[in-house]
């Protein structure tokens, strides 16, 4: 039987990446349906999976697929899908279900621009608000926005693990150039990779209720088959899991899918900063166009322009407390990304008026490029002063 975890240097592209960093994190199932520019993660789990003694399927379309990796992740194995922006929105109705059931899975979203069928083969990033919003009701997200082909096998760890520790479908919003980008990605050895495993009853069968929050607001999971009763629906449910058509119930439900990701977010939350010291003026990126920030961000500097960097690894939950207190300390926030402005709107909500914030964008179909940030970054400069 091959090895799991690929140990050493190698040369791959973001999507095949996602694929080794997803067996590293446990997954033993994917349920999928080829979609441009994700279809790469499918094919090499279609190959590696029965290597290491894990289950593969091509769904019949992105619903099933959803369906599939909520069922098999109650069956106890860790569970993954990917896709793109069309595909994406058929799997909201089932992502609602996933956190209504509070089901630990993996979703990759390698973004394309759209709408519709858009440029199947070219980089969008017009997908970071459905993350958050694209099912309906009341709920919280994790999304994460991978830069590189390391980022790829790094964050879709990460992805596993948040998943796991707080019950609850996480996302993976890559976006084609990324997914395709050929780069050099280190793999460690299988004992140095930290894993998390998905909080098990500690209680008999009989005293146990599927969605009693332990001390940090996530229920113990058991596996089907094991003994333990249970009962999943994407109805409004009790601790027990029954069904309970009532108002209060809604609320106690909905304040734990909420609360424990806003009662965790120091657990959660994941950025990198570069030259906050003294900027007057910074970036705010995620995914591939944090790359063309950076590479503004350092040519200014070289200018002597005060400017700095904040890299959004988690885009969601957005990091409010740290923007907010950012916003009151510079004189302009700028965010690049591949869409007419969505993740901006974050910034402006939190700047409050207190300093000013831009949008650099476009709708679709190439990288933001390092140019037009520092163009951005040197016209704010001079309104600065």
């Amino acid at each position: 039987m091959a090895k799991a975890v690929l140990t050493g240097t190698h040369f791959m592209n973001g999507d095949e990446a996602c694929c080794e960093g997803a067996l590293a994190a446990g997954c033993r199932f994917f349920a999928g349906y080829p979609i441009t520019p994700a279809t790469e993660v499918a094919e090499r789990m279609s190959r590696r999976l029965p290597q290491v003694g894990g289950i593969f399927i091509q769904m019949e379309d992105e619903i099933a697929s959803m369906a599939a990796i909520l069922g098999a992740s109650w069956g106890g194995v860790k569970s993954m899908t990917s896709t793109s922006g069309p595909g994406f929105s058929l799997m909201m109705e089932n992502l609602g279900l996933g956190l209504c059931t509070e089901t630990p899975c993996v979703v990759c979203n390698v973004q394309r621009a759209g709408p519709s069928t858009g440029l199947p083969t070219l980089v969008g990033q017009g997908d970071m608000m459905q993350a958050r919003w694209g099912s309906h009701g009341v709920y919280e997200i994790i999304a994460l926005a991978p830069a590189s082909p390391q980022e790829m096998f790094d964050h879709t760890i990460t992805a596993f693990n948040l998943s796991e520790q707080f019950r609850l479908p996480v996302l993976i919003m890559a976006d084609e150039v990324v997914g395709h980008m050929n780069e050099r990605v280190v793999i460690p050895p299988e004992g140095e990779i930290k894993l998390n495993d998905r909080p098990k009853p500690t209680v008999p069968p009989a005293q146990y209720r599927p969605y009693e929050a332990g001390p940090d607001g996530v229920a113990p999971m058991a596996v089907a088959g094991e003994g333990y009763h249970m009962h999943v629906t994407g109805l409004t449910h009790d601790e027990r899991g029954y069904p309970v058509m009532d108002a209060a119930t809604q609320k106690a439900m909905t304040d734990r899918l909420v609360g424990k990701i806003k009662n965790n977010l120091d657990r959660i939350s994941d950025y990198s900063t570069l030259y906050l010291d003294d900027a007057e003026v910074v970036v705010v990126a995620y995914g591939i166009s944090a790359r063309s920030a950076r590479g503004a961000v350092l040519a200014a500097r070289e200018q002597g322009i005060k400017v700095g960097l904040v890299k959004l690894n988690v885009v969601w939950p957005f990091p409010e407390p740290f923007v907010r207190e950012l916003a009151g300390r510079v004189r302009a926030l700028i965010m690049p990304e591949i869409n007419l402005g969505q993740m901006v709107l974050e910034l402006e909500r939190l700047a409050q008026g207190r300093c000013r914030v831009r949008l650099v964008s476009h709708p679709g179909g190439g990288i933001i490029t390092p140019a037009r940030v520092l163009e951005a970054v040197r016209e704010e400069i001079k309104v600065a002063a």
